[in-house]
C-alpha cells in the first residue's frame, strides 16, 4: 500500500500526473490536473515552496469543508500572487488554522470575497485577527472611520471612490463572519444594514458638500434634508447583495438662495446622491439604488417636499403603500426632518381601515408576482418572491400591523421579526404560526444570502444545476454524512414554504 504524503506535490522530483491524482483525490476535487497546476503555481520560489509543503496538507483538509473545492484552489493560486510576501502568507496560515480555515471557506464559497481578498490582500490579515472576527462593528465605528479617511480625501470621485473600498472591507468582515456561524442569521442583517446606513450618509455628506461648491451656495444652506431607507433596510434587515430603497424628502420652508428654489437644488442632490451610490467603475459600485417606492414610482419627483407625500398620501395611496410605510426610516440628513416625516405619514398606515377591500388589492399585487415568478420559470424555487417565500411571510406580518395598529403603536415596528414578536403579544397570532414564521424567516433568509454571498448578485432562486445546488448546501452547513445535500436541503426548504403558504391563506387571502 502506497502511503500518501501531499508534500510529494510540491518536493517530488518528477511527479506522475497519476500520482498526483492519487495524492489529490480525498479532497472532493473533481480536476486534478488544473489543482495541480495551481498548487504549483502558488508554491513560489524553493523557499517558499518548502513552507506551502509544511501546510499543504492542513490547506487540502481545509479546501475539501469548502462548497466549491476546485473554485477554492483555483484563486488560492491568484490570491498568493496578490500578497507581497508569499513567504510571510505560509508561515502565517502555518501558525493558524482558523485563517487556514477561513481563506479556503471564502475562496472556496464567494467568487465576490474572493475577489476582495485578490484585490485587498491587507484585508486578510485584518479579518483574520481573532479582535476583529469576533468584535462587533457598531454604525457609530463604521461612521467615524470614514469621516476621518474622508476628511484626507479633496475630490468627490476619490470619496466616492474611498467609499467604494470602505464597503468590500464591511462586506468581507459580514460574509467572513457568516460563513463561519461567528454570527447568526439576525446578526448579519443587523451588520448589512449598518453598513449600508454608514455609507448612505456619507455619499450624502460627500454630494452636498460637492454641490454646494458647484451652486457656489453657503455651507449652512438647504439643510432640511432628509433620506428615508424603506423596504429591507428600513427595516434593518438588509440583504448580502441587496438594492437600498431610498426616498428623498426635503422642507418647501427652505429659503431661496441665489439662483436656485429649494426644489430645485435638492431634485439635483438626489441625483448626484443616487449617482454616486449606483455608478459602476473599475472599483465596484456601493450600492444600487432603487427609488420606485416614492410617490408615483419612476414617474414620481426624485425629492419631494414633506407637504408632497402628504398630499400624495392623502389622496392617491395604494394599500401595498401603506405597507411599505411601516419599512420607512430616516438614515441620513435631517433626523428632526425625518421624524415629522414619520408623525405625518404612520396614521395613513391604518387610516382608512385596513379592510377586506385593501387585502384584496394586496392579494392582487402578490398574484402579479406570482405571475413573474412562474414565467421566469421559478416556481417552487423563489426563496424571496415563490409561493411560501419571504414576500408572503411579510405580507402577513404587514397586513396584520396595517389592520390592527390604530391605537397601538407598539405594532408599528419596521423590522419583521421584532413586529412577529409584537403582534403575538397582542394575541394576533398564535405562538406556534409565530415559530413557524420566525424559523421560516431566518432559515429563507439565510439562504438568500448564500445564494447572493456567491457572486454579489441579486438572486433570489434555489439553482437548477444540481452541482451549483450543493455548493449552496454546503454554504448553508449541510453535511453528506445525513444523504445528498441537495436533496436536505430542498426538504427543508418545502417544509419550510410550506407551512408559511397555509399561514398566509389563513390571514391574508382567507381560505382556511
Amino acid at each position: 500500500m502506497t502511503v500518501r504524503d501531499t508534500r510529494e506535490l510540491l518536493l517530488a522530483p518528477r511527479l506522475e500526473a497519476s500520482r498526483a491524482a492519487e495524492l489529490l483525490a480525498p479532497y472532493n476535487l473533481t480536476d486534478f490536473e488544473k489543482a495541480d497546476a495551481s498548487i504549483q503555481s502558488a508554491a513560489g520560489n524553493p523557499g517558499e515552496r518548502l513552507l506551502f509543503a509544511e501546510i499543504l496538507e492542513d490547506f487540502l483538509n481545509c479546501v475539501a469543508l469548502a462548497a466549491s473545492p476546485d473554485q477554492a484552489v483555483t484563486y488560492f493560486e491568484r490570491f498568493s500572487r496578490s500578497v507581497s510576501s508569499k513567504a510571510y502568507l505560509f508561515t502565517y496560515l502555518r501558525n493558524s488554522k482558523q485563517a487556514l480555515e477561513i481563506l479556503a471557506r471564502c475562496l472556496g464559497g464567494s467568487v465576490y470575497m474572493a475577489e476582495i481578498l485578490i484585490r485587498d490582500p491587507h484585508l486578510f490579515f485584518w479579518v483574520t485577527d481573532m479582535q476583529i472576527l469576533h468584535g462587533r462593528r457598531a454604525q457609530p465605528e463604521i461612521q467615524e472611520e470614514l469621516a476621518q479617511t474622508l476628511k484626507m480625501l479633496k475630490h468627490e470621485s476619490k470619496q466616492f471612490g474611498y467609499l467604494r473600498a470602505a464597503k468590500r472591507k464591511e462586506m468581507l468582515w459580514i460574509g467572513v463572519r457568516d460563513l463561519l456561524r461567528v454570527a447568526t442569521v439576525e446578526q448579519t442583517l443587523t451588520s448589512l444594514s449598518a453598513a449600508a446606513e454608514s455609507l448612505v450618509a456619507a455619499a450624502y455628506e460627500i454630494s452636498a458638500r460637492s454641490l454646494k461648491r458647484e451652486l457656489k451656495i453657503p455651507p449652512d444652506a438647504f439643510m432640511e434634508f432628509t433620506i428615508l431607507a424603506m423596504g429591507k433596510l428600513g427595516g434593518g434587515e438588509l440583504n448580502f447583495s441587496s438594492d437600498v430603497d431610498l426616498m428623498f424628502l426635503y422642507d418647501v420652508r427652505e429659503q431661496r438662495s441665489p439662483g436656485i428654489s429649494p426644489g430645485d437644488y435638492f431634485r439635483k442632490l438626489a441625483q448626484k446622491i443616487t449617482a454616486g451610490l449606483s455608478a459602476f467603475t473599475s472599483d465596484g459600485y456601493v450600492y444600487r439604488v432603487d427609488l420606485r417606492l416614492r410617490p408615483e414610482g419612476d414617474a414620481g419627483n426624485l425629492a419631494d417636499s414633506l407637504d408632497g407625500y402628504e398630499r400624495y398620501y392623502r389622496t392617491r395611496m395604494g394599500a401595498w403603500e401603506r405597507l411599505a410605510l411601516l419599512k420607512a426610516w430616516p438614515v441620513a440628513g435631517s433626523r428632526t426632518l425625518g421624524e415629522r416625516f414619520l408623525e405625518m405619514s404612520r396614521p395613513f398606515i391604518y387610516q382608512p381601515a385596513f379592510d377586506r377591500e385593501a387585502l384584496a388589492d394586496v392579494r392582487h399585487m402578490k398574484s402579479r408576482l406570482d405571475d413573474k415568478v412562474v414565467a421566469r420559470g421559478q416556481a417552487g424555487r423563489n426563496v424571496k418572491l415563490g409561493t411560501g417565500g419571504i414576500r408572503e411571510i411579510e405580507l402577513v406580518i404587514q397586513s396584520i400591523q396595517a389592520a390592527h395598529g390604530e391605537g397601538r403603536p407598539q405594532l408599528l415596528e419596521r423590522n419583521s421579526l421584532r413586529a412577529l414578536e409584537g403582534i403575538r403579544k397582542q394575541n394576533l397570532i398564535d405562538e406556534e404560526e409565530r415559530l413557524m414564521l420566525r424559523d421560516a424567516y431566518l432559515f429563507l433568509r439565510d439562504v438568500e444570502n448564500k445564494l447572493q454571498m456567491v457572486d454579489d448578485a441579486q438572486t433570489h432562486s434555489l439553482p437548477r444545476e444540481q452541482e451549483e445546488l450543493r455548493a449552496c448546501a454546503r454554504l448553508l452547513g449541510y453535511s453528506a454524512d445525513k444523504g445528498d445535500v441537495a436533496e436536505q436541503l430542498l426538504r427543508d426548504f418545502r417544509n419550510h414554504t410550506g407551512r408559511v403558504n397555509r399561514i398566509y391563506e389563513k390571514y391574508v387571502v382567507g381560505r382556511v
